[in-house]
This record gives structure tokens, sequence and C-alpha cells, in this order.
């Protein structure tokens, strides 16, 4: 008997270690977890996890650090409000007036470049609006709203969301109509129901490479005006106060490492011949 209760006592820390992790994970509503042991930490973003990219980086970080990764899904508008409340660790995002308020705030530190990817406009192949002679970004969108051709929008105060309404405030027009439409959901999803209704709609290049071989009825009709330059940055709780904390800020430092680096602008060669992402030397051109 006395021989079993190393054993046990093993057992029943290993049992405690499991519940304590599920039960973290269970309360963080999280889309995805990476890794199984250890301290969780909670990561909000959109696109990075829904085309693979977090996976990868979580899990070289995860097997380095013994920690477990709770992706929560949300896009860059939910992903601050969720780390203003506490409730996530920390974010990747692609929100810059937003993130800068936040850190002058004090409810979130290390604003980091991580690299970037660009937005396309995208559309019916026979282009009813013409945006394919389009000077500017908000060009094409003048050519969309003056013949009504349908547009999607995501309306849900993410990152591209915040980007379009950008776009439309330099043209002047306020959009509304049958034409229009809003789809509250996310970027594949959204970029799907394009190709379905024959749509308007301004994806970014990272979906766009994963999804294009789905969607016989659009294709890319503008790209190449700077301002659709996507730029991605990680912001963290201030640490100090739990180590999962202190866990977000490594991954933002992971992220910035060379290592965190190369697998941002290799992720997608070996899946489609081509990167997803650009580093952060190539963002930093285009940071603002």
């Amino acid at each position: 008997m006395k021989l079993l209760r190393p054993f046990n006592n093993l057992l029943l820390s290993l049992m405690f270690i499991l519940l304590t992790t599920s039960l973290a994970i269970a309360q963080n509503n999280c889309k995805a977890t990476y890794g199984y042991n250890g301290e969780v930490f909670t990561l909000a973003t959109g696109s990075p996890g829904e085309l693979g990219l977090l996976k990868e980086l979580a899990t070289v970080f995860n097997e380095k650090h013994n920690t477990t990764m709770c992706w929560v899904k949300a896009g860059s508008g939910k992903s601050l409000k969720l780390l203003k409340a506490k409730k996530v660790d920390i974010i990747m995002v692609h929100a810059p007036a937003t993130e800068k308020k936040a850190v002058k705030e004090g409810w979130a530190i290390k604003r980091s470049l991580i690299g970037s990817n660009e937005f396309y406009i995208v559309g019916p192949k026979n282009d009813p609006a013409g945006i394919s002679s389009a000077t500017s970004a908000a060009d094409a969108y003048l050519k969309i709203a003056r013949t009504k051709a349908t547009f999607l929008s995501r309306g849900d105060n993410s990152g591209t969301n915040k980007k379009e309404l950008s776009i439309w405030e330099k043209t002047g027009i306020s959009p509304s109509g049958d034409w229009y439409l809003i789809t509250k959901d996310f970027m594949m999803a959204t970029l799907k129901k394009a190709n379905e209704v024959n749509g308007y709609f301004m994806t970014d290049s990272s979906t766009w490479v994963a999804g294009k071989k789905d969607l016989g009825n659009i294709k890319v009709l503008f790209k190449g005006d700077p301002y659709l330059i996507n730029t991605y940055h990680g912001l963290c709780q201030p640490e100090g106060a739990t180590k999962a904390q202190g866990y977000a800020s490594q991954f933002i430092d992971f992220l910035n490492s060379d290592h965190g680096q190369k697998i941002i602008r290799d992720y997608g060669k070996s899946l489609y011949g081509q990167g997803m992402y650009n580093d952060a030397a190539y963002a930093k051109k285009y940071d603002h």
C-alpha cells in the first residue's frame, strides 16, 4: 500500500491539473485550444485563427513554455472590448486608431507590429460597376454606389468593417439600400456569400488565397492602393496580476522574435504555394 501512495498522489495531481485546465478553457468560450498542459492563457483574434496561422504559432510557443492557449474567435472590435473587460489576456488585431487609444488609456500594453496583409476588392467577373479601372479604393466604392451594384459589408465592428467605413467616409457617401448587404459574419463566410450573390466585397488577401479555389463567380478586381495595406499588432493586458498575463506578454515577444517572424512570413507557402502574410519588417513601411 505504501508503494501505491506516490503513484496515487501523482495521479491526483495530474487529475487536478487537467480539471483546472478544462475549467479555464470552458469558462473562456474557446473556439479552439492548442496544448493541454500547464497555465492557460487566452487570445482573441479573427482571421489569423480562422486561417490556421495562430495554431502554428501557438504549437511552437506551447511546447517551449508548457502552456495551453485558448483561442476566442472575435474580430478586432470585439477583441479589443474583451481585452478591456479583462476577459482575454492578449489580442492580435488590425484597428490602429482604437489600439493606440487602448494604450493611451492604460488598459493595454506592448502594442507591437507583427505583420501585415492587404485588402482586395473582389466582385463579379463581369464587373458591372467597372471598378477595375478605379484609381483608388475610394474611387472603386464611388463606382459601386453610383451603379447600386450589390456590395457586402461585415457590419460587425471588425478591423475590416472599420477600414470599409473609413473608405466610405472618404467618398462622402453613407451606404444604404437594397444593394448594401450587411452580413454580421466573419471574413470567410462573407466572402462565400459574395460569391453566392455575385456581389462586391473587400476581403483580406490571406482569406482570398485560402478560399479562392472554391469561389468561381468572383475575382480580384481592385488592389494596390497603399491605404489597403492591413497591419496587425499584438497587445496584452498589463503584466503582474496573473501567470496567464505573463505568458501573454511572452507570446508577443515570441511573435517579434526571428522564429515567430519566420512562421508568419512563411505561413501558407506549403499549403497554397505562396505566403499569406508579410512580416513586420515589410509591414513597418505601412504602419500608422
